[in-house]
């Protein structure tokens, strides 16, 4: 599983397949809803800076209740100004994500708080060396082609500086792209955007090569948090993409229903690509969404369950309507441990995100409602995006594919093993990872060892052999140094 010169350093989707969730009379009607939302209730926008950006661009604002209301044409201008393709660069210029709304790329998931022992089952609080040890993980696996996060936080460290410490640990540990979402507040996104310049050269390299990007969450209902708003502001100022992710529960912090809860999804998504337009027009930006509903027994986050898949579609066919990419939640699970749920959870997941063709998907790795880190889980799951990557490139038919010279040279009772069309197009049957096929007297001979036991031993090889591409010593020691007075400065350690 480690890295070499003859394996693709990321392995995006190209998908062929499209799933349609929603008609074009249902787009018109939840964008319409959005709008009117957008116009007659608003968004709350509780920071002082954006309450300035969005007054001086038309919005109407009350800085009583913080609330913004956008006129229609507000929002349309601003949608026209973000471009509709551009660069997510890696360290690694091999790591580079062309965001086209035609490829879609993995990543791992984020923010969780534990990592889970793969052999005794047991969780332990993660740290700022598990989220090295995550990113560096990542850095193997060509399926997942950036980083999200992190995967795990530093609980170690500060909490006014555990962002900058994730930074450290991740742009040290991997040569992909960087998208952070943990990093809020003006100060802290102005030492992480410092810690990027140093590696790849300074702030107007950084524009050029975009080795990180921003994503905030959202306040559902209706609402943005401050801190989030101003790391974002920053971003933009820097011209680095970023976005909002909204992550409405049905029957809780969204309305009951599917179509209800699109549009207090995409009002706050779209809020935010608003801001981020009238702070730095054409910068690139994207629409995010991790829609699902509330559990009816608990009052819980479900983390898979039928109308998240019909959200996820909806989502990214409303924000292709747009002509915007997407950042969609994938493959988040409530399962507590690698096993058939999280298999259904994922696999179900990963096709309604990859056949309405998701620009990033955010993410594996993660059990028990993105709380736990599970390695051979991780793997597995690339197992899984394997699978839907070769579903998603549909069926191709021409002259060569019909194969009608090679049938009729073969004939009746004949074999193709020896043929030419065969070792042309063999390397094309997609062949397993980590499932298991051998026969059965030879699955109990070797232990009745099962998908599980070979993630186990694949994530084990990871982490005892891979590298990643290293930083200069005195690029380390810049980033050693920025953390250092940012601790000074934030009050951590």
């Amino acid at each position: 599983m480690t890295t070499s010169s003859s394996r693709p350093r990321i392995d995006p989707i190209a998908p062929h397949l499209r799933w349609d969730v929603l008609t074009p009379t249902d787009i018109e009607r939840i964008h319409e809803a959005t709008l009117r939302t957008l116009e007659d209730v608003g968004i709350r926008f509780p920071s002082d800076t954006a309450l300035d950006v969005l007054a001086s661009g038309g919005g109407l604002v009350d800085r009583g209740t913080q609330m913004v209301r956008l006129p229609r044409q507000v929002v349309l201008d601003a949608l026209a100004q973000a471009p509709r393709e551009y660069v997510l660069a890696g360290r690694d210029p091999a790591c580079d994500m062309s965001i086209d709304l035609q490829h879609c790329y993995l990543s791992n998931d984020g923010s969780g708080v534990f990592v889970q022992d793969p052999r005794s089952g047991e969780k332990r609080p993660s740290t700022k060396a598990d989220a090295a040890e995550s990113a560096r993980f990542v850095d193997a696996l060509p399926s997942i082609s950036y980083y999200w996060g992190p995967v795990v936080t530093s609980r170690d460290m500060p909490p006014a500086t555990r962002a900058l410490h994730d930074a450290e640990a991740v742009l040290t540990s991997t040569g992909k792209h960087f998208q952070t979402v943990t990093t809020v507040g003006e100060k802290p996104a102005r030492y992480l955007i410092e810690m990027a310049a140093a590696i790849v050269g300074g702030t107007d390299a950084l524009r050029k090569r975009p080795i990180i990007s921003f994503m905030q969450c959202a306040v559902d209902p209706l609402a943005h948090d401050g801190p989030n708003l101003e790391a974002n502001i920053v971003a933009a100022e820097h011209g680095l993409a970023a976005g909002f992710m909204p992550m409405p529960l049905a029957a809780g912090t969204g309305p009951a229903t599917m179509a209800g809860n699109l549009v207090v999804n995409q009002a706050e998504a779209l809020s935010g690509v608003v801001l981020l337009q009238l702070v730095n027009p054409g910068v690139p930006c994207f629409i995010a969404a991790a829609p699902s509903v509330i559990d009816l027994q608990t009052g819980g986050y479900t983390g898979g369950s039928p109308e998240d898949y019909l959200l996820a579609a909806a989502c990214t066919q409303l924000a292709h309507y747009y002509g915007l990419p997407i950042a969609m939640g994938t493959m988040a699970t409530g399962a507590k441990e690698p096993g058939w749920q999280a298999a259904v959870d994922d696999s179900l997941s990963t096709v309604a995100s990859v056949m309405s063709w998701a620009d990033m998907m955010n993410g594996c790795g993660l059990l028990d409602g993105s709380k736990i880190l599970s390695y051979p889980h991780m793997v597995m799951e690339t197992e899984i995006y394997r699978i839907v990557q070769k579903m998603a490139g549909g069926i191709v038919v021409d002259d060569e594919t019909l194969a009608l010279d090679v049938i009729a040279d073969v004939g009746p009772n004949g074999t193709y093993l020896g043929e030419k069309h065969t070792r042309r197009h063999m390397k094309e049957i997609w062949r397993p990872q980590v499932w298991d096929r051998a026969p059965y007297d030879v699955w109990v001979r070797e232990g009745r060892r099962g998908a599980f036991e070979k993630a186990v031993e694949m994530a084990d090889e990871i982490l005892a052999t891979h590298e990643p591409p290293p930083l200069p010593v005195d690029v380390l020691a810049e980033l050693r140094a920025i953390v250092d007075r940012a601790d000074l400065e934030l009050g951590g350690s």
